[in-house]
């Protein structure tokens, strides 16, 4: 069932999103040459807890015999890592890229996006894989707007990436989101236009593509979650938490958006 977000609802998503926006321009700040992932997470928690959040990834997903609760605040994946990357003690090296998902739990409702950073000087083929991604994600956000169907989202996104020579990941996908993490619709980044539920004004999408550099294939790492592309060549992740109104999309997680 898809929720509709009243007025009230949106502005407490709003400030949600606004502080996972901020979180992401303070991480990405921090992202250069011998960090350790795990003083990222740990800046990332103080961060939230100390603006009244909860960390809304600590602790989730567990499944029984399959994998255990995600034991930290931010996924940090690197290079070919695609998303869900569990950070440690790994050291952030020259040349890397680094996609950083965030998630805070605030007032009751959630907000959720992601960024894929560059670790100090990387070459011309990450680069572009970066912006591709990100402008991918805009193309996505422009079709969620009332009137649009659902897929006309994931058919933008799929569309732009391939025509640069790229590969959308298929087992991954968007989602609603609320008072939960993640809500119905689940937002694929493939696939035709013209399908799926009609978006309406009130409807709360976390939009997020994960483009390959090669092939979009995926393997799932013994620790259960992070996920690294079957190729072993790079991967971003680019994700906003969007609310679709009459006038068109508004991204809850802008750091510009001060509404």
């Amino acid at each position: 069932m898809i929720i509709l977000k009243s007025a009230r609802e949106l502005e407490v998503m709003r400030r949600a999103g606004r502080l996972v926006a901020r979180l992401l321009e303070e991480l990405g700040a921090r992202v250069a040459p011998g960090v350790r992932l795990r003083d990222l997470d740990s800046f990332a928690e103080e961060f939230i807890r100390r603006h009244g959040g909860v960390p809304a990834f600590k602790g989730y997903g567990e499944i029984p015999g399959q994998r255990p609760p995600f034991p930290a605040t931010i996924c940090a994946s690197v290079n070919e890592q695609v998303v869900h990357g569990v950070p440690g003690g790994r050291r952030l090296r020259e040349g890397d890229i680094v996609s950083v998902d965030v998630g805070v739990l605030l007032d009751g409702y959630y907000g959720d996006a992601a960024a894929t950073f560059p670790v100090g000087k990387v070459s011309e083929e990450a680069m572009r894989l970066l912006e591709v991604t990100r402008a991918a994600l805009g193309e996505g956000i422009a079709r969620a707007r009332a009137g649009c169907h659902l897929s006309d989202i994931s058919h933008a996104v799929q569309s732009f990436v391939e025509a640069r020579g790229y590969s959308v990941v298929r087992e991954f996908v968007g989602h609603g989101i609320g008072r939960s993490m993640h809500e119905d619709p689940q937002i694929p980044n493939f696939g035709p236009p013209g399908m799926g539920p009609l978006l309406r004004p009130g409807m709360t999408l976390a939009i997020e593509p994960m483009v390959n550099a090669g092939v979009p294939d995926v393997v799932v790492l013994a620790d259960g979650w992070t996920a690294v592309t079957a190729d072993g060549r790079l991967s971003a992740h680019f994700e906003h938490t969007v609310a679709v109104t009459a006038d068109g999309a508004l991204i809850l997680t802008d750091p510009r958006e001060e509404g």
